[in-house]
């Protein structure tokens, strides 16, 4: 790229560099599994280039307004984690070696404080925290080698410097944490109910509905509003983070803080006003009151309209149809007497009441999903936590284009 050098994993941490800006850097930014090709759109979207999706990650190239911008605008992004480090190892000296002789120094100083997050696939290594433990005393161990027994300190809640150690077999790779702490964390869950979902997930499952604001949307059974609420912050083009100043890399000694506010000014420049209406349903009251309070945290609570109530007792709202999005129980987490009777009942209701709109499921219960009696337009296999799920888009015409059963 023209009138930029690859920089990469030779990145200095230690102190302000005004060239910095100039430099492209490799950047993988993790996600839920079945979400990959939509964060690598949206990576797209914000002119990150070299985009490879993998498995709940893609690997891309920016520069540090393409950091800055990563951390604070892509909705289904985890973590932008920042390579700088990979070898590999037979036995656990080995990896202390390895790591102890890295130049943190360049990154890391003595009035700085760190903490290691590791994943272990390993034989070598069957404990995550061990893991950690062995990369955190080879970086102290190197500082009290060159500074007279002085190091750093490990602060494990708010590390000036996350650093992500990912261990495969005998393959290691260390990475920078610019994010700090998990990007679902928006600041704007105030209020919860049982099993919330995340905030990424509902992003992702928005971004895959083709959801973009224009068509009404309505979730009837929105818990404490977390598919809701993102789709306010899409719709209005705001930036997903409530509370940026809680990133990680403004702690870096390295932060541009021009650059990062030319970043906040031009995402606020780019919010605009809502075009069509959100609805946010629940029957239970604690949820319609968790969905309240999220809102108005989250600095949208003008733009959803909240309502108590069944989902076979409330009708569309006038106008347009529009999309609907619904994240029934499973009868995992939550309880759901006669899981597949409910489901029947959902179906019926949406055949009934929302001819013309474009219904989406999401769930872990296919049997249950079977009991719709709708015909499936397409189907996505994601994850929420450790349970497998589906995400199908129902198409609501008149009578004939439903079925009483779909096989899966």
């Amino acid at each position: 790229m023209a009138g930029h050098l690859f920089l990469g994993r030779n990145l200095c941490l230690s102190g302000v560099s005004p060239i910095l800006n100039f430099f492209l850097l490799e950047l993988i930014a993790k996600t839920f599994a079945g979400l990959e090709q939509v964060l690598a759109e949206e990576i797209k979207n914000l002119s990150g280039t070299q985009i490879t999706p993998l498995r709940r990650d893609a690997s891309f190239v920016g520069d540090l307004k393409m950091l800055y911008r990563a951390n604070l605008e892509l909705r289904t992004a985890l973590r932008v984690l920042m390579p700088i480090h990979s070898f590999r190892f037979r036995s656990q000296d080995e990896f202390y070696e390895a790591i102890k002789a890295w130049e943190w120094e360049a990154h890391l100083s003595l009035d700085r404080t760190f903490a290691i997050d590791a994943v272990v696939h390993s034989s070598v290594f069957t404990h995550s925290k061990f893991a950690a433990l062995k990369a955190k005393d080879a970086i102290a161990d190197r500082f009290r080698d060159r500074f007279r027994n002085r190091r750093p300190s490990v602060n494990t809640n708010q590390p000036d410097l996350l650093i992500n150690v990912y261990i495969s077999d005998h393959e290691a790779h260390v990475s920078l944490d610019s994010s700090g702490r998990s990007l679902h964390l928006r600041g704007y869950r105030h209020a919860t109910v049982p099993a919330p979902m995340n905030e990424v997930l509902a992003a992702g499952l928005l971004r895959i509905t083709g959801y973009t604001g224009v068509r009404t949307l309505i979730d009837p059974m929105c818990g404490s509003g977390t598919i809701p609420i993102e789709a306010a912050l899409i719709a209005t083009g705001r930036p997903p983070q409530r509370r940026p100043e809680t990133l990680g890399f403004l702690r870096w000694g390295s932060v541009n803080r021009e650059l990062w506010r030319e970043v906040l000014e031009e995402a606020e420049s780019r919010v605009k006003p809502l075009e069509a209406e959100i609805w946010g349903r629940d029957m239970d009251m604690k949820a319609f009151k968790a969905t309240q309070e999220n809102a108005l945290a989250a600095g949208i609570d003008g733009l959803i309209q909240t309502q108590r109530g069944k989902l076979e007792k409330l009708n569309p709202p006038p106008g347009e149809p529009g999309i609907l999005i619904v994240n029934p129980p499973y009868d995992k987490r939550l309880e759901q007497a006669d899981i597949e009777v409910f489901y029947a009942r959902i179906g019926d209701t949406l055949k009934s009441r929302y001819e013309g709109y474009t219904a989406w499921v999401f769930s872990c219960h296919l049997p249950a999903l079977k009991h719709l009696g709708l015909r499936t337009s397409s189907k996505h296999s994601l994850y929420n936590g450790p349970l497998e799920c589906k995400l199908h888009e129902y198409e609501l015409y008149a009578g004939s284009r439903t079925l009483p059963f779909v096989s899966l």
